[in-house]
């Protein structure tokens, strides 16, 4: 029997399957639309050992983001993974920074033109693009579409975000947009390409450090839905605590507040989405394996989600990256999965219990 069948069971003692027996009677409408898991190939592809779906479902996640190469996605196995998802309801995406694949590094050489200009004044291939380049855009968008005519999400959002800590352009039409401005440019063409293929299409913008803070000189098309990812703050203080601050960043979680404020003022906060780390093993353990026990701080997640709700947002989720089989056998423990998933599930804000 694998570590996660459909039926409760415990691990020294700790029930897995919490939520198995009927805990979602369905007597009402979750208020977080979106419960979702970030995971990687490597954590989903032994369900022998760790049955992912079983976990998400008797856990309540309702949707699941897999990170993979195009060949994982042709296997058997994979596809198998695709069709368990749908017969219990839980939704597939596909989050990641894929400026890269967009458009090739590999076309530089030939059109730099393409590429940011640096503060000196360089054409560079490092991260990104120039967004004021249509012929960028016009590649970005081609390549987007051909990708999501391949491997379409099962619940219509995408993500292609850019490139992780990417510098902006500094040529003369865009330096004066902040880097979430440059960011829009890009995105809202690849929506216009999506809209062709997928007419409920979604796009995430994704507010992740360089573009922390909110467009002031371009609106985003309509299907561009925030995405906010705190990854600098700290997990051991809830993030209304405002001058509560991770050891060695600047930033403080008021300022994080104030910048997801002012990006609720650019984007409807019906279809914002959170993403965040209370459950990422990979960013304890300094991305490398063997990974380090998670210390679960399930008072800060209930917090955290009390205050995403007050703001209106009521799409959450959540890397959980290096939760394999291997981290199972090791430390056993892992229901911090259900808390997350049951406490999700059953919230309700304060006027609507």
């Amino acid at each position: 029997m694998n570590i996660l069948t459909r039926t409760c069971i415990t691990v020294a003692g700790i029930a897995l399957l919490a939520g198995c027996g009927g805990t979602h009677d369905g007597s009402d409408t979750p208020f977080f639309t979106t419960r979702g898991i970030v995971l990687s190939w490597d954590d989903v592809k032994d369900p022998d050992r760790l049955d992912w779906v079983a976990l998400a479902d008797s856990a309540g996640v309702n949707t699941l983001s897999i990170y993979c190469s195009e060949a994982t996605k042709q296997t058997p196995e994979y596809r198998t993974f695709v069709n368990r998802c749908a017969e219990h309801d839980i939704a597939i995406e596909f989050q990641e920074h894929a400026m890269a694949e967009l458009l090739p590094r590999a076309i530089y050489d030939e059109h730099p033109e393409y590429f940011r200009m640096d503060e000196q004044g360089n054409r560079v291939s490092d991260y990104n693009c120039c967004p004021s380049s249509s012929e960028a855009l016009e590649i970005i968008a081609a390549n987007a579409k051909r990708r999501a005519e391949k491997y379409p999400p099962t619940n219509h959002k995408y993500y292609f975000w850019l490139d992780d800590g990417g510098k902006k352009c500094y040529c003369e039409k865009c330096r004066h947009l902040n880097d979430s401005d440059q960011a829009l440019l890009i995105e809202n063409r690849i929506m216009q390409a999506l809209r062709e293929v997928d007419d409920k299409a979604m796009l995430a913008h994704l507010s992740y450090h360089n573009t922390l803070e909110a467009p002031t000189s371009v609106r985003p098309v309509d299907g561009i839905f925030l995405e906010f990812a705190p990854f600098y703050r700290t997990w051991e203080r809830p993030l209304d605590e405002h001058n509560a601050r991770r050891e060695g960043m600047q930033i403080t979680h008021g300022e994080y507040l104030d910048a997801l404020e002012a990006n609720l003022k650019v984007f409807p906060a019906a279809t914002a989405q959170v993403l965040e780390y209370w459950m990422d093993i990979s960013l304890v353990s300094g991305w490398k394996k063997p990974a380090k026990e998670l210390t679960w701080h399930g008072d800060v997640f209930r917090s955290d989600i009390a205050t995403y709700a007050r703001l209106g947002i009521r799409s959450i989720t959540a890397y959980a990256i290096y939760l394999d089989a291997d981290y199972v056998d090791t430390y056993r423990d892992i229901s911090f999965v259900h808390d997350y998933g049951k406490v999700l599930y059953e919230y309700r804000p304060p006027q609507q219990k």
